[in-house]
Parts: structure tokens; C-alpha cells; sequence
């Protein structure tokens, strides 16, 4: 007997079941840096296209069902907030972070085969299986009570290899503490100790998106030091399928790049294809907001964290967050609290992140959920 094509009714309750599971997940996470405030359901039309930017977004290819226009305005308004050299600049939508690392780290170990990876103990996971894929040597520094990391440190482990240039990876907030290394501070480390051959790549995955909108702007840009920056579009901008945007010096991505002739562009990016859709999302966020509504987006966000903050030393709870971070830190909670809500932890810490899309509402029912477990428990 030949089967029709189409789902059967058991997989159409899969599906329906799945719906529900993952509207209640986002309904009650607290514990990962994902917007989910977004709407993008006039872009809806092109799911029904194979929107693919194989190669390089800034030099056309033979396959033209794409959104290069899109993506090329995304890294040019990433590149012009980071403050990159007007004549200097280059970059892509990536599958996130991490990618994003790996690239900046890719470019470092080109313009340094022989340099030497530093990054702290707070870097991001992703970090240490990027440089052992590029197969670099790297040195991991110890992290000020804060997250930051430990500049002492790091300049004394600099001063034990001063005969192999210098790469560093800098925290634009980190998992946990959303500690921002000082990229200028860094910098001036290396101009001390007259390291001539260095690249400072910043990950600026978790708050890399908004510093720039601070009144008080930490140093985490190209016009402090930086010479590639990477940070995610899923987390403070929002999107429904994970990416992020990287950002370098063009100088250095000329020294990747190559022709291939059976797609008619250049090979510039980690992967072959690329997901079209996500620069996209990019576009239509930024083109709705604009630097004026991401300003403002940033500073409601930081409203709710203070206001977390205070709600949650008001019930006794050792509650903290660096300054103008997201990411509010307490001791763990007991399991139930931590499976609900979906919360990271780690060493007896956990954190909530309000990411744009996490109200006063929210966290009135978080606190009151961790108050009535205390009562419990007493």
C-alpha cells in the first residue's frame, strides 16, 4: 500500500505538543541572555525561500537568492558603533558567538602563527575547544573576584613568554558575572612592555551589543585597542534562530581571503553557505529600532536589573551585578526554583539575565517563588 505524503495525526500532536513546551519555556526562563521580546512575523514570507549568502557578503556570487544588501548594512552599523577605522573595516552575520571568536582567533593566528593565546578563567567555553581547533597554545589568567580579568596577571604571564607574540581574548561580558574586560587598560599593558606583535580580539557576545549605548561607554571597541569584536543577535537584539555578527580590520581579512571560481566570489568566512535569513532578522531590528530605540531598549533593560537587584536584597538574598550590566548573581537556589526558571550555575551561584523581553512582572513572581521556598525551608 503507497503512502500519501504528509504528516501523520501522531506527528501533528508532536508538533502541537512542542509548541506548547517551548511557549512555556520562554515564558519562564530568567537564567540565559535571549531577547524574547521580538515580532518578526512580516519577514514570515521569506521562510518560503532558500536564502543562502554563500562567501563574502561585500563581493556578489553567481547565487543571487539572498539578503547581502541586508547583511551589509548589519556589519557596516556594528562597524561604525565599534568605532572601526573608517577605510579598515569588514565583517559578517554568524551562527553566533562563538563563531565569531573562532574567526578573530582565525585572523590572529594567520597575522601570528607563533603567538600565544590569553584569555581568563571567566572566558566563555566555546574559547578553549576554538583554540584547540586552530591548534594555538594558550594560557589561561586568573579573574578578579569581579570576573574581570586579573591584569597583574596577565602581565606577568606576558612577561614569561615576551618572545611570542601576543593574542589576547578579551570578555565583553562574561557567562556568569557579565565581568567587561578593559580593552584599553589591556592595551596599555602591552604598549608598557613594548609588545610590538599583538592582536586583541573582544567577545563581546553577552553585552557587546548595548555597551556602546552606556552613558558611562566602557573600553571594549576599536578605538581602544580592539582589532576584531564579535557579539550575538539572539541576546540583546532577539532573534528566533541564533547568530551574531563579526567585526575586523579588512587589512587582516585579506590575508584569509581567496577566489573560487564555482560560486564567483571570495572564500572569506568560516562556512561555505550561510544563512541568509538571519542577517535578515538583523536588518529588520535595526532598521526598527535604530541607535536611538537600542539606547533606549538598553536603558530599560538595566532599569529591571536594578530593579531585580533590590527586590531580591529586599527578602535577604546576597544579591549582586557589576556596574550597568544585565546580569544580576546570588547564591543558588534550591533545584526546584533553578529547573523552572531555567537557570545557569556554577559554583554555588546562579544568575538571572533581563534581557530585553524580562519584565517587573517577571521578577516580582521569581522573588516571590524564592521567598516562599525560604518560608518552607524554615
Amino acid at each position: 500500500m503507497k503512502r500519501r505524503f504528509g504528516l501523520l495525526p501522531a506527528d501533528t500532536t508532536q508538533l502541537e505538543e512542542l509548541l506548547r513546551t517551548v511557549a512555556a519555556g520562554t515564558a519562564d526562563f530568567l537564567g540565559y541572555p535571549v531577547a524574547k521580546d521580538f515580532d518578526y512575523s512580516p519577514l514570515m514570507p521569506f521562510l518560503q525561500f532558500p536564502l543562502n549568502n554563500l562567501g563574502d557578503p561585500f563581493v556578489p556570487s553567481t547565487y543571487s537568492v539572498g539578503t547581502r544588501e541586508m547583511e551589509k548594512y548589519v556589519v557596516e552599523f556594528f562597524a561604525k558603533l565599534f568605532r572601526a577605522p573608517a577605510n579598515d573595516w569588514w565583517g559578517y552575520v554568524t551562527n553566533g558567538g562563538s563563531e565569531g571568536n573562532l574567526y578573530g582567533l582565525y585572523l590572529a593566528r594567520e597575522l601570528y602563527p607563533k603567538g600565544m593565546v590569553y584569555y581568563s578563567a571567566a572566558t566563555h567555553y566555546s574559547v578553549q575547544k576554538n583554540i584547540h581547533l586552530l591548534n594555538m597554545p594558550g594560557i589561561v589568567i586568573r579573574t578578579l573576584e569581579n570576573g574581570e580579568i586579573d591584569y597583574e596577571d596577565l602581565e606577568a604571564m606576558i612577561s614569561q613568554h615576551r618572545h611570542l607574540p601576543v593574542i589576547i581574548l578579551a570578555n565583553i561580558g562574561t557567562t556568569m558575572t557579565e565581568a567587561r574586560d578593559d580593552v584599553q587598560r589591556i592595551r596599555r599593558i602591552l604598549d608598557r612592555m613594548a609588545v610590538r606583535q599583538h592582536y586583541i580580539h573582544a567577545d563581546g557576545a553577552l553585552s557587546g551589543s548595548y555597551s556602546a549605548f552606556l552613558p558611562d561607554r566602557p573600553s571594549f571597541d576599536f578605538a581602544d585597542g580592539a582589532n576584531s569584536i564579535a557579539i550575538s543577535g539572539h541576546k540583546f537584539i532577539g532573534s528566533p534562530i541564533p547568530c551574531g555578527v563579526v567585526v575586523a580590520q579588512k587589512s587582516f581579512r585579506d590575508r584569509i581571503a581567496r577566489s573560487v571560481a564555482y560560486i564567483g566570489t571570495m572564500d572569506t568566512t568560516i562556512t561555505g553557505s550561510r544563512n541568509g535569513h538571519s542577517p535578515l532578522f538583523l536588518w529588520y531590528a535595526l532598521k526598527r529600532y535604530g541607535a536611538e530605540g537600542l539606547a533606549a531598549r538598553a536603558q530599560a533593560a538595566l532599569e529591571v536589573a536594578a530593579y531585580a537587584t533590590e527586590k531580591l536584597q529586599a527578602i535577604g538574598i546576597a544579591a549582586w551585578r557589576n556596574p550597568d550590566t544585565l546580569t544580576v548573581v546570588f547564591p543558588a537556589p534550591e533545584e526546584g526554583i533553578r529547573n523552572k526558571w531555567q537557570l545557569a550555575s556554577e559554583n554555588g551561584w546562579s544568575h538571572i539575565i533581563c534581557m530585553p523581553g524580562v519584565t517587573h512582572a517577571h521578577i516580582d513572581t521569581f522573588v516571590a517563588e524564592l521567598e516562599a521556598t525560604a518560608v518552607i525551608a524554615c
